[in-house]
C-alpha cells in the first residue's frame, strides 16, 4: 500500500464532526424553506396562508424566510463562512416573530428552542476547533529547532 499523501491533510474528529453538524442544519434549513414555500403558494394549511391572503406583516417575513433559508441551507452544506451568518439572521428572524410580536405571529416556544440549541452546538463546536488549532499551531512551535 502506498502511503497517504503529505500535502492532503488529515481531518480531525471534530472538524468531521462539525461538517455533519452544519449539513443537518442545512436540511433542516432546506426544509424550513419548503414549509414556507408550501405555505405561501397554498399547498400547506388547505391554502388558507397563501400570499394574497396574508396579513403585511406575514407577508413580509414569510417571503423574507422563504428565500433566505434555501440560500443558508447551501451555505451551510457547502461550510462556507456566510452559511452561518445567514442563519443566524434567520433565527433572529424568527426568533422575534415568536418571542417578541405573538400577537401578530403566533407564540411558539420550539422554534426559539430550536435555534438556541443550533447556537449552542455551534459556538461549542467553533471553541473546540479553535483550541485544536490553537494547541497543533503550539505543538508546530515546540517541534520547530
Amino acid at each position: 500500500m502506498e502511503p497517504d499523501s503529505p500535502a492532503v491533510p488529515k481531518r480531525t474528529l471534530t472538524e468531521i464532526l462539525y461538517v455533519i453538524f452544519l449539513r443537518m442544519i442545512a436540511v433542516a434549513c432546506f426544509w424550513f424553506g419548503l414549509q414556507y414555500w408550501a405555505m405561501l403558494v397554498g399547498y400547506s394549511l388547505n391554502g388558507q396562508a397563501r400570499f394574497d391572503l396574508l396579513n403585511l406583516p406575514w407577508k413580509v417575513a414569510a417571503s423574507s424566510l422563504a428565500v433566505l433559508f434555501p440560500v443558508v441551507s447551501l451555505g451551510l452544506w457547502l461550510t462556507v463562512s456566510w452559511g452561518p451568518v445567514l442563519w443566524a439572521i434567520a433565527a433572529i428572524s424568527q426568533v422575534l416573530m415568536y418571542m417578541v410580536w405573538p400577537q401578530i405571529f403566533g407564540f411558539n416556544r420550539l422554534v426559539p428552542l430550536m435555534h438556541g440549541l443550533v447556537a449552542a452546538l455551534y459556538v461549542v463546536f467553533r471553541l473546540s476547533l479553535w483550541l485544536e488549532a490553537r494547541r497543533k499551531a503550539e505543538q508546530v512551535r515546540i517541534d520547530l529547532p
